[in-house]
């Protein structure tokens, strides 16, 4: 292990032979613009850049790839919160955008690279032809987006966040800071932004001096997945040799990296620009896995708050590695690439890619982005497939006309008995007219220093400048506070007789946070809400669980459990490997503006909520099925089914739970079927959803998929679950979009906030419901805002006063259709032999209803604790208690 007086050594000489060597030859700094998809390692390389001497290197801007690892409302917050710790405010950050491509090719401004180009069309919605091979949940988008929960625990938050349409687009950034002059591009994620802006601004070009490229395998062999010398005829190899690293999706594609599969027609693009490349590949970055000796000798040196950063972030991957083989299988993939970049651009007399830490080579190399045999028809490609002419003016029979892989078991790529044949995204070394000279890295450099334990040079390096005191971070979350306390806020209901057990079931939209205030404000006699189950099928991102944390935190009411339920919707995860799987329903939901990216920052005010010592974490135990205990298992973020479990448990002898949804019936359905006589434990159900339509003109709500006319989303999302249920012997009290409809109205229930006292829970309520009005008056990608209005009503009905709302139902018998076809699954319909009896909410007392909900909310009773992070910075700034 290297002493830490040692590795300050070597921080000085490192810091003075660059000093030394490395000025460019303007005298003024290179600038960056760094293009990320926000993983780990990513992280590792932002900082890796930011710590660099600003008169030699400077990033100007960060955007963020959208269609990758982590989502575009988790990861924008964390780079803004990153910078705010760097102390560089000033960098620019473009993420998203809602233009679109039109069928004839036209890329209209600001098409916010959510989608892969061949499936982008003119809005933020479409399928996720690459994005299946990322696990959503472990080890996949849910822990990058929270940084597996290092990212709220220790990140300082600044005043910078994401705000609706206000927030710079990718393609703004891109363009206003290549405009500015000479730039260097670094690639780290798919390449969607950088291939947008490159076919739609050609005339910028000359201003990219270089651009660098972490991804893709060229003669590379995949260590991981194989078999010991000694193994017996039983060990099957998985990757094995594979030019690729898709460990979900080798079986049909054993060629691509990550990176490049993501958006494979966007890389080919990037490639074949003339922009002069330099490729660090997975033929470089296999060879510097992050080994035991490097690890430790982290551990050992975390003197500044990066460097801690980076380490915890480290650490937790470690701990959560799938099998015991994190020491070779897990590689410095981007941070290699940041440092390679960086020794060759700073070396003012470098003529071919010399550098301190990879050997280099010039190949001849293109991207597949189709399989042979060219100028096929068979419905995988959009390109040649939907269109009279090709897309792009793309030539019939040339290299982007082959079969385009369609997903993880697509039959074309499966070979019986042998690896899968497909190469989409495959970096391939070829001769012709295809061929691009790209300089390629080719493996890591060996350490100068013969007898130090860090075997790679590049180890030091990275060590070494995240340790400088150069450009250090400012604070931590705990250090910018000095007075910070960790506190939980439980209430003491004393001698007060509790309501009826309810479980809220919610989707994290817009509209359940604001029926999830309600729930907290009705008298504890009335409602004694037990927990919250989350369902992730639908309007917004599992991370965002967080938010639920903090609102309930700003509550008083830290003792509700929060349990996490299934990431896909029934029949939708992959029957080889549940981590992934499709996105057959949840694809209709935009990723931009109205979508994804508005539900997980909740519009842009999450953030100002209080923080909750509560979140979601990675944390873990072999006890529920984890390959390891981690430091803090006590902190595993619990499931909803364990949640359901715990609730049950806890009843009093004949009580029973009344449950609310307001969002797909995922968990409800895991729950019914998880034991028999479950059902016996629930006394009612109010289900927010379906739509009873009277007509052709009495449409549904799924606005984006034009076939189905008559489905309401929450059936939509997952249909099998809500047939499930309605085949149940449950008693359900259905809220369907008909009543929705009536009573939202956004002018009628603000009005009733100007005449009530302003709690912080009604202040907060006004200003999201503000948000969602005027965001629908001005804009057409927010004209569904209603749908989020009307899910207050499912809260307000259940324990509501029915004196003043006068709720009149009807009783009717309800079939869901869920037979796998898109313009059909979903529907709700009357069906008189074989539907199940329903009561149905017809009517209530408009007036009554948006008076119940402001006056609620009015209420100083079971009022909030702590009213904004605001309030918690004031406190901890000043040691106010």
């Amino acid at each position: 292990m290297l002493p830490q007086r040692n590795l300050w050594v070597a921080v000085l000489l490192i810091t003075g032979l660059i000093g030394a060597n490395l000025y460019t030859l303007e005298g003024r700094p290179r600038r960056v613009l760094l293009d990320t998809d926000v993983d780990t390692d990513d992280i590792f390389a932002l900082l890796y850049l930011l710590k660099q001497n600003r008169s030699e290197l400077e990033v100007e801007a960060v955007t963020i790839n959208a269609n990758a690892w982590t989502d575009a409302g988790h990861s924008v917050n964390q780079i803004y919160d990153i910078l705010y710790m760097m102390g560089r405010g000033d960098i620019a950050v473009g993420v998203g955008g809602d233009g679109g491509i039109l069928e004839d090719g036209t890329i209209l401004p600001n098409v916010g690279g959510f989608l892969p180009i061949i499936e982008q069309g003119i809005s933020t919605v479409g399928y996720c032809r690459y994005r299946q091979a990322i696990p959503i949940g472990s080890r996949g988008r849910l822990d990058l987006d929270a940084n597996y929960g290092i990212r709220k625990a220790f990140l300082p938050q600044g005043r910078r966040k994401y705000t609706p349409l206000r927030q710079p687009t990718a393609q703004q950034v891109m363009i206003e800071e290549i405009s500015a002059g000479p730039i260097t591009v670094f690639l780290i994620g798919a390449h969607t932004n950088f291939a947008i802006f490159l076919m739609n601004n050609p005339h910028l070009k000359k201003n990219i001096k270089h651009i660098y490229v972490m991804g893709g395998g060229v003669r590379s062999k995949n260590p991981t997945g194989c078999c010991p010398k000694n193994a017996g005829s039983s060990c099957v190899p998985q990757q094995c040799g594979d030019h690729g690293n898709l460990y979900t999706a080798h079986a049909s594609n054993p060629n691509a990296e990550f990176n490049m599969f993501g958006d494979p027609f966007a890389a080919y693009q990037v490639f074949h620009s003339g922009i002069p490349i330099t490729l660090v590949p997975l033929d470089a970055t296999d060879t510097i896995p992050i080994s035991e000796k490097f690890f430790d000798t982290f551990e050992q040196n975390q003197n500044t708050y990066e460097a801690q950063y980076c380490f915890q972030s480290l650490k937790i991957s470690r701990d959560t590695w799938f099998g015991n083989q994190f020491y070779k299988s897990y590689f410095m993939w981007d941070s290699f690439a940041a440092g390679v970049a960086t020794s060759i651009m700073l070396n003012s007399h470098n003529h071919n890619g010399e550098n301190e830490f990879a050997e280099m080579e010039y190949m001849n190399i293109t991207v597949v982005t189709s399989n042979k045999p060219y100028r096929i028809h068979d419905g995988s490609n959009p390109f040649f497939d939907d269109c009279g002419a090709p897309k792009f003016n793309l030539k019939e029979g040339g290299v982007h006309s082959g079969h385009v892989q369609t997903g993880l078991r697509d039959p074309f790529c499966i070979v019986k008995n042998g690896k899968g044949k497909c190469q989409d995204g495959y970096t391939a070394e070829v001769t012709g007219l295809e061929a691009v000279r790209v300089l390629v890295a080719t493996r890591a450099k060996p350490s100068q220093e013969t007898n130090s334990s860090l075997d790679r040079e590049f180890y030091m390096s990275f060590l070494c400048t995240l340790n400088r005191p150069q450009h250090t971070g400012r604070f931590s979350f705990r250090s910018q506070f000095p007075y910070y306390k960790e506190v939980l806020y439980k209430p003491d209901f004393g001698s007060k007789t509790l309501g009826k057990p309810v479980v809220f079931d919610m989707d994290m939209s817009a509209g359940d946070f604001l029926a999830l205030f309600y729930l907290l404000k009705v008298p504890v006699e009335v409602i004694n809400l037990k927990a919250i189950i989350v369902s992730p099928t639908g309007w917004a991102n599992a991370a965002t669980i967080d938010v639920i944390y903090d609102l309930l935190h700003m509550m008083g009411r830290d003792d509700i459990q929060v349990g996490l339920g299934d990431l896909f919707a029934m029949n939708q995860s992959d029957p080889s490997f549940s981590a992934v799987g499709d996105c057959k329903y949840i694809k209709a939901i935009p990723h931009g503006s109205g979508g994804f990216l508005d539900s997980d920052t909740l519009y842009g005010l999450a953030r100002t909520l209080p923080r909750s010592p509560r979140r979601y974490t990675a944390e873990n135990s072999v006890k529920y099925g984890a390959p390891r205990d981690t430091d803090h298992p006590e902190r595993r973020q619990p499931l909803a089914l364990e949640v359901w479990k715990s609730v049950v448990k806890s009843l009093d002898p004949g009580s029973k739970v009344t449950i609310l949804t307001n969002g797909p019936l995922t968990n409800l359905a895991k729950i019914i079927l998880s034991e028999k006589n479950t059902t016996s434990l629930i006394q009612d159900v109010y289900i927010v959803g379906g739509h009873i339509y009277h007509g052709d003109t009495d449409k549904g709500n799924v606005f984006t998929v034009r076939s189905n006319e008559y489905a309401e989303f929450n059936m939509f999302l997952d249909p099998v679950a809500a047939k499930t249920i309605f085949d149940s012997e449950l008693n359900i009290t259905l809220i369907p979009l008909g009543i929705q409809r009536r009573v939202a109205s956004f002018p009628r229930l603000l009005e009733k906030f100007q005449d009530i006292k302003r709690t912080d829970e009604a202040k907060f309520a006004r200003c999201l419901l503000t948000r969602l009005y005027r965001l629908q008056q001005i804009d057409i990608r927010y004209q569904h805002m209603d749908t989020f209005f009307g899910e207050i009503l499912g809260a307000v009905a259940l324990a509501g006063d029915h004196t003043t709302l006068k709720p009149t139902s009807r009783v009717k018998p309800i079939k869901v259709f869920a037979e796998g076809v898109e313009s059909k699954d979903g529907q709700t319909v009357i069906d008189k032999e074989h539907g199940k009896l329903v009561r149905i909410l017809k009517k209530v007392n408009h007036t009554a209803y948006y008076d119940l909900f402001a006056n609620q909310l009015g209420n100083s009773k079971q009022s909030a604790v702590i009213g904004s992070f605001d309030d918690q910075r004031r406190m901890w700034s000043t040691n106010i208690t």
